[in-house]
């Protein structure tokens, strides 16, 4: 009688077939699991995907978004998440990367207390990194990680108190096109958590700790729901504690900070934290209002966490996660150190800055990319806290209620020429390294990631449909935008030298950067037309 494994094995295609290289992976028994959740869950994420056009096509016509009338109660109920497992009360200092091998060891490492291995976006989903993704990550749970650098010969070792491990999977957007259901590519996010959970959860458990997932791109709590059953369904599989698995949603989407409390209703058993992802919250701020001419964003890099409506959005979130029982963390900082003291110094000043708003907006911790600025980051939220592991006692109850209005206020500030052509080569390089497998990049100081290139093509491409003037009086239209790209490929050519540009995928990416920017409508994300470019 064939058993449930090799069933699966029957019912779930792969393209191309699994080699004696990927089956420890993917094991006949982790497949089942996977085709269990793919068979449940797959079907309903269409749905979800098409609720999003639909409520995109009301924006579309002057409507903005709003909090829903219809779940009122849950935002005037008295209710409390489950609550947080001890290893996560503390949270003052995130970092995150992509699960690569050492970046998972010097992560785990650094002086921090968490790091979010990431396979979302500062990563690109090749099939081989995906799965060398959850062994590197078996690894470190099994604490048998180590790396030796072949160029250098430093041996990389996992120290003795590593910080604790949550693995972000990938938006409901994002197929996994090498693992088909019935000939239809299952959702990459069912595969990264199905994979993630199955090889590590009893270690987690038998180290005290457990299987902890941050939650990315949710624009509704239907979407949180969705993910409620998916873990409900893991739990009873496994005969699991309800609310043995914890979540962190990242409210990095417009209309998701207008439906918080309903997504912590939702997943009240196993969240435990909410997470202002601020880089893609100002992207889907830019998508969900492409048709409108009077709430365009002028250059990303004044668009910071002081412009009244992402002030409004952080103490939002600090004061309805707080009300719940839920910890609130603070965004990115996605500088990196420079070797010159100068520019370091100032790099410096923009993370204590940066950091202490956040701190005193309330927040219980925040993130960095790069483990050389740990220790400013840290220091901020150390000072804060005192002899407290989080911020919850912060109720900032004295708050007048935060409206719709000002969530959606545009923010002031300059469209310049020279940003629009920064962000056409921060957007090439991005994008380039991305077709070519990675997704975290240092560029111009910065460790920037799918975000900061979804925002750059976003803004051109509003300015460009709205027709709008940059502070010289030129106006942005598809050929202006043609001519810049044109001529900074030039530019990037003279900055990496011909040997490297030459070598690399920046004519592709340059063609893919100008087919998202004049394109008559805007595409959801890069990644989906990037993803058709990968192995």
């Amino acid at each position: 009688m064939e058993s449930q494994a090799q069933q699966a094995l029957k019912e779930l295609s792969f393209v191309p077939p699994i080699t004696e290289m990927e089956s420890d992976v993917l094991t006949d028994e982790a497949l089942s699991f996977i085709l269990k959740l793919a068979t449940r869950f797959a079907h309903r994420v269409p749905e979800l995907l098409e609720a999003r056009e639909a409520r995109q096509a009301q924006f579309d016509a002057g409507a903005t978004p709003d909090f829903l009338p219809d779940t009122a109660e849950i935002r005037n109920g008295d209710w409390r998440i489950r609550g947080i497992p001890e290893d996560l009360q503390d949270r003052r200092l995130e970092i995150t990367g992509p699960p690569e091998r050492k970046m998972v060891i010097n992560a785990l490492n650094a002086n921090v207390k968490v790091f979010m291995a990431d396979f979302e976006d500062s990563f690109s989903p090749v099939w081989g990194p995906v799965l060398q993704g959850q062994r590197n990550l078996t690894d470190a749970i099994n604490r048998t990680i180590s790396y030796n650098n072949p160029a250098t010969g430093k041996h990389y070792a996992l120290g003795d108190d590593p910080s604790v491990l949550i693995c972000r999977v990938r938006g409901l957007h994002l197929k996994e096109k090498h693992v088909l259901l019935n000939g239809t590519p299952i959702p990459g996010a069912l595969l990264d958590f199905g994979l993630y959970f199955f090889r590590n959860h009893k270690t987690l458990l038998e180290n005290g700790s457990g299987p902890y997932f941050y939650l990315p791109k949710l624009q509704a709590h239907q979407e949180a729901a969705w993910w409620n059953d998916v873990f409900c369904f893991a739990e009873d599989e496994f005969n699991l504690t309800r609310g043995t698995i914890k979540a962190t949603v990242l409210i990095e989407t417009l209309p998701a900070v207008f439906e918080m409390d309903e997504i912590l209703h939702a997943l009240k058993d196993h969240i435990v934290a909410l997470n202002c992802g601020r880089w893609d919250y100002i992207f889907s701020y830019i998508k969900t209002f492409r048709h409108h001419p009077d709430r365009v964003l002028p250059d990303r890099q004044v668009v910071t966490m002081e412009k009244p409506f992402l002030n409004a959005y952080s103490r939002l979130l600090v004061k309805t996660c707080h009300h719940r029982g839920a910890m609130a963390m603070g965004g990115m900082a996605a500088f990196i150190p420079s070797k010159d003291p100068e520019k370091n110094a100032w790099v410096l000043d923009k993370i204590n800055a940066d950091k202490s708003l956040e701190a005193n907006n309330g927040h219980d911790g925040t993130w960095v990319a790069h483990p050389g600025l740990a220790d400013t980051a840290k220091a901020v939220f150390d000072a804060a806290l005192g002899e407290r592991k989080n911020q919850l006692d912060v109720m900032r109850e004295q708050d007048a209620p935060i409206t719709a209005k000002e969530l959606t206020e545009p923010c002031e500030g300059d469209r310049t020429e020279e940003g629009m052509r920064h962000n056409i080569r921060v957007a090439v390089q991005y994008i380039e390294a991305w077709i070519s497998g990675n997704g975290c990049v240092p560029i111009y100081g910065l460790m920037e990631d799918a975000a900061t290139a979804e925002i750059s093509r976003a803004s051109i491409w509003q300015w460009i449909k709205h027709e709008k003037s940059l502070s010289n009086g030129k106006t942005v239209t598809a050929d202006f935008f043609r001519a810049c790209l044109a001529e900074e490929m030039e530019v990037l050519k003279q900055e990496l030298g011909e040997t490297v540009f030459n070598g690399g995928k920046y004519q592709q990416a340059a063609s893919l950067m100008e087919q998202l920017t004049t394109s008559d409508e805007l595409a959801d994300f890069l990644t989906l037309s990037g993803y058709e470019l990968l192995d």
